[in-house]
Formats: structure tokens, C-alpha cells, sequence
């Protein structure tokens, strides 16, 4: 029993200040790590359903101007058209005797109550046939040309709202060979002889697709009042300006062979309309 304590104490080894040389040994890991989350089976998973929202929001378009306006068709299926032609106006076709409401709240400033159009003499004062103009409370004149009938009461100078029948449309002026439509342009007021600016001077489109679409803020008149600006009150006429000289045999002379024109409304003679006194476009 002696001689193994000694073997044994002599055969242990020691280190400085009596520290064993040997690493200390590290116990073996034994049995596998507690799990403590859990993971849902295939089937608990599909049984869960995803939160379902509400009904969507409808969030009103911004309002762009404090001016209201009205698609200028009311109650019927409508194509026009949106590029520039020959003037910045726009075809509206629709159905014979649709509605031309007023666009905008304002003042009727001129009617055209007969069709005074003539293909022989296409005098670009006559080309809208039976028509209706007003001055919006915005200070933009809108046009509706081509009308079959002027509703009753609507005249120079009467009020009207947003919305309210000014005519029908129809096939007056230079669309008697067309299909039914309306001839829808925007400009500023100014005297009738100076016609080819009641014609269009604003391309109309973008300002129709937003009152089609809803948003009934969108106002041709900061567009209006800068072109204005920039061409004036009365530019001269530089599209479809001349109409033609009819030819007929009360106008040849006797013993001449050459048929001699006959002479036609200047361009610059007004059309037979009434237009009252209206503020100057901006001062609204």
C-alpha cells in the first residue's frame, strides 16, 4: 500500500508553485439542448388567415382653382378629339339633339340664332352655324357651334349656371356634311368682328378629360389670361381666314365671257349677333 502512494507521487508531475502541468480536463457534453420554441405544424399554419381590410377610400382629386366646371355634353356618350388639327378647338361628336350645357357659371354673350352659312361663300364668320357663347365667372369665353336649336331664354347678357342647356347639337355651319357634333372652343371675349378668336385659342382637351374624369377644379383660365398676354386682346386672324368668292350669272357682264366674283362679306364685318357689356377678362 506504501510503495504504490509513492509510485504515484513520484510519477505526478508539478509545476510552478506546486500547478499541475496538465490542462484541465473538460467534461464530455452529454444529452442534447432544451428546445423551447415552437414551430406550427403544416396544418396549423394554412388554418391561419391573413387580417382583412376595409373598403378602399376614395380620395377626392385636389382642388386646383375655386372655379367649378361641367363636361359642355350632358347625358349622352361623347369621343373628341385630342391633338391640334387646324385650330386649337376640339370636335365633340355625339348623338343629333344632345345637350351643350354651360361649362362654368357666367353670362351669355352671344347667339347666334340662324344658320347663315353658305358653301359657296364659306365666310369664316358663318362656319359655326347656329351657336352659343358665354363669358364665365372664370373671364374664359367657351364656345358651342354646330347647334340644331338655342334653348329658350338663353340670350346676351342672361345668367346661367353650371350645367344649364344653352342649345342642341346639331349640323349648322360648315358640319352639314359631317355626322352631328360640337364645335367646343376656348378663348377671351372681344368684339364680334374679330370672329377668328371666338374660334378657339386655347387647345381644350386636357381641360375636358379632367371634367369627364371628376375633377371639376381644373381651370383653363391662368393658360387663357397668359396667352392673352402675349398675343392681345385682338391678334389678327392667321388660320382659315379667307372664305371664297361665289360666281354666279347675275355677276358676269353682259358681252364678256370671264364670269366676274362676286363680292362677299368682308371678314371683318361682324356677325349678326348681340353682344352686351361685359368686364374686361381678368378683372373677375
Amino acid at each position: 500500500m506504501g510503495a504504490l502512494l509513492m509510485t504515484g507521487a513520484c510519477t505526478q508531475a508539478t509545476g510552478l508553485a506546486g500547478v499541475s502541468a496538465q490542462s484541465p480536463s473538460t467534461a464530455p457534453v452529454t444529452g442534447t439542448p432544451e428546445v423551447t420554441a415552437t414551430i406550427p405544424d403544416v396544418e396549423h399554419q394554412s388554418a391561419e388567415q391573413p387580417p382583412t381590410g376595409g373598403d378602399a377610400i376614395k380620395v377626392p382629386p385636389p382642388k386646383l382653382s375655386k372655379y367649378s366646371y361641367t363636361f359642355p355634353v350632358k347625358g349622352c356618350k361623347t369621343t373628341y378629339q385630342r391633338k391640334l388639327l387646324v385650330l386649337p378647338k376640339t370636335t365633340i361628336w355625339a348623338k343629333q339633339g344632345c345637350g351643350f350645357v354651360a361649362p362654368i357659371e357666367g353670362v351669355v354673350d352671344e347667339v347666334s340664332l340662324q344658320n347663315r352659312w353658305n358653301p359657296a361663300t364659306d365666310a369664316g364668320a358663318d362656319r359655326e352655324g347656329k351657336f352659343v357663347t358665354i363669358i364665365g365667372d372664370d373671364g374664359v369665353r367657351y364656345l358651342g357651334g354646330h347647334l340644331d336649336s338655342v334653348a329658350d331664354g338663353v340670350k346676351p347678357g342672361a345668367r346661367v349656371k353650371a350645367g344649364q342647356l344653352l342649345g342642341r347639337i346639331g349640323r349648322t355651319g360648315n358640319a352639314r356634311d359631317t355626322g352631328p357634333n360640337l364645335y367646343f372652343a376656348i378663348s377671351w371675349k372681344t368684339g364680334p368682328a374679330f370672329w377668328w378668336v371666338r374660334r378657339g385659342m386655347v387647345k381644350p382637351w386636357d381641360y375636358l378629360d379632367a371634367w369627364d374624369s371628376g375633377n371639376r377644379t381644373y381651370s383653363p383660365r391662368e393658360e387663357t389670361l397668359k396667352l392673352r398676354g402675349k398675343l392681345g386682346e385682338t391678334p389678327g386672324c392667321t388660320v382659315q381666314c379667307a372664305g371664297r368668292q361665289a360666281i354666279t350669272p347675275q355677276s358676269q357682264p353682259s358681252g364678256s365671257s370671264t364670269p366676274k366674283p362676286r363680292k362677299t362679306r368682308d371678314q371683318g364685318d361682324p356677325p349678326e349677333v348681340i353682344t352686351p357689356s361685359i368686364a374686361p377678362f381678368g378683372s373677375q
